[in-house]
């Protein structure tokens, strides 16, 4: 997803994850969110809009929102909009974190290194599970 001027995002929705659309523009909320790129007061893009530009049905965005209003990210404004109620980023998540950095800096290391980013979506993946091991697996 990327954040542009006047606050409007557009949704990426990769047609072959196996992940319900719905659930891809929850998820790319909830980053968006984390890394400080969405922001309380901010606006989403109308389900019409979302249409357009991703060529998924409206209700599939609009399944999306309910779910994130249910979460009490945002807030559905009849006739308004639907807009960002709360933040999910950290200081850690901040673009000015010196943990992002420091992680910005090792992706741009890997890719000098000759990694491709599925290299490093999975060495990075790999790392995280041995950090963070599933319960019950």
């Amino acid at each position: 997803m990327i954040k542009e001027a006047g606050t409007v995002v557009v949704f990426r929705i990769e047609r072959r994850s196996g992940l319900p659309a719905y659930l891809q523009i929850v998820q790319q909320v909830e980053q968006a969110l984390r890394m400080g790129a969405l922001a309380e007061g901010d606006k989403l893009p109308t389900a019409a809009q979302v249409a357009a530009t991703t060529k998924v049905n409206p209700n599939t965005t609009l399944k999306a929102y309910r779910e994130l209003e249910r979460a009490g990210l945002v807030e559905v404004r009849q006739g308004s909009g639907t807009f960002i109620t709360r933040s999910l980023a950290t200081p850690q998540t901040a673009p000015e974190s010196p943990l992002r950095a420091r992680l910005g800096e090792w992706v741009r290391e890997a890719r000098e290194q000759g990694l491709t980013a599925r290299d490093v979506s999975t060495l990075f993946d790999t790392v995280l599970r041995e950090n963070y091991p599933t319960p019950g697996l």
